[in-house]
């Protein structure tokens, strides 16, 4: 595979259509999003990977919702990993990026260094908010810790909310070409059942945790075709999702030749932030100005920083609440 080849299908996510299954699906792959969204913090390990897999299952959720602004996935939960917090912003304009950021919450001293990263999650909730924009109302659906993995999670919602029988092949980790540095990588695979599927069959089987399981959302023919791609999904190694070896096209005829796979139009990703001191000055407005006064520090001013990208504001307490003495231009 060539450099070229290679940039140009890092950061993306392709989707595509096997028109002999009813089924869609989409190809991801991050590297330098992920390196970015992964250095804005010194996380440990174990939360790299949790961050990591959020922010790929981000990537593919993202894509398949026709978004006029933003996207978040969250979980929150009684472990050491409290919260795991993604954002995916819809391109502004087609043919433009969409914009991928992350953030985790941990309690460093309750961290099992040894454990297997989902582990530390415990108990709580995996959801899914779709905010549209001003003048819309925004949707949340919510689902309970589930499964070994954050992407279990994500299926089991898809299942229990949705009722659309969904299910992810990811990985993700530090890579090394020969001669270069390692950097974070990821990729994976996301299946859906095309939405006819979706109407709740009579009966259908739930699991050890009353929870609704993809097989059983489908009739006997659809459930064969369902069965015989997530088979096809098993064989594929890790190296041809995480690439950049096999590019994503030539993965989808390695794995699906036979069920007529057809392809769209990818969709470039990137790291983005919205934070800016306008909008922190915003999210103060509702303060008074005593409020403002206990927020204010022993050299004058108030300061915030953003849990995404790290920007650190600094702020004059005059500027700042609904009773502002000041109007200074936005930042």
């Amino acid at each position: 595979m060539t450099t070229g080849a290679k940039i140009a299908w890092d950061d993306t996510v392709l989707p595509f259509q096997l028109d002999k299954s009813d089924i869609r699906g989409r190809v991801a792959r991050l590297d330098g999003v992920l390196e970015s969204v992964l250095a804005q913090h010194d996380y440990p390990p174990l939360i790299e990977a949790l961050v990591a897999e959020m922010a790929l299952l981000t990537a593919l959720i993202g894509q398949t919702v026709k978004l006029r602004w933003k996207l978040s996935l969250q979980v929150r939960a009684s472990g050491p990993a409290r919260l795991i917090a993604t954002d995916y912003y819809g391109p502004t304009d087609e043919g433009e990026p969409a914009r991928i950021r992350a953030y985790a919450s941990y309690d460093a001293d309750a961290l099992d260094e040894m454990a297997d990263p989902f582990s530390q999650i415990g108990q709580g909730y995996f959801a899914i908010l779709i905010d549209q924009g001003e003048g819309m109302t925004p949707y949340q659906g919510i689902t309970p810790i589930a499964g070994g993995s954050l992407s279990a999670c994500a299926e089991t919602y898809f299942a229990q909310s949705e009722q659309i029988p969904t299910r992810f092949n990811l990985t993700y980790g530090r890579s090394q070409q020969p001669g270069e540095e390692s950097e974070w990588r990821a990729g994976g695979v996301m299946l859906q059942h095309m939405p006819k599927a979706s109407l709740l069959r009579q009966g259908a089987e739930a699991d050890e945790d009353g929870l609704l399981m993809a097989a059983s959302l489908l009739e006997d023919d659809e459930g064969e075709n369902w069965n015989r791609a997530n088979a096809l999904l098993d064989t594929v190694e890790e190296i041809e999702l995480i690439g950049p070896s096999v590019t994503p096209d030539e993965l989808l005829v390695r794995l699906f030749h036979e069920e007529a796979p057809r392809v769209f139009d990818t969709q470039p990703l990137r790291f983005g932030c919205t934070c800016s001191g306008d909008r922190v000055r915003q999210s103060l407005s509702i303060y008074s100005a005593k409020d403002i006064e206990k927020m204010t520090t022993d050299a004058g001013t108030v300061t915030a920083d953003c849990q995404f990208c790290g920007a650190h504001y600094v702020f004059d307490p005059k500027t700042l609440g609904f009773e502002a003495e000041i109007t200074e231009p936005n930042d």
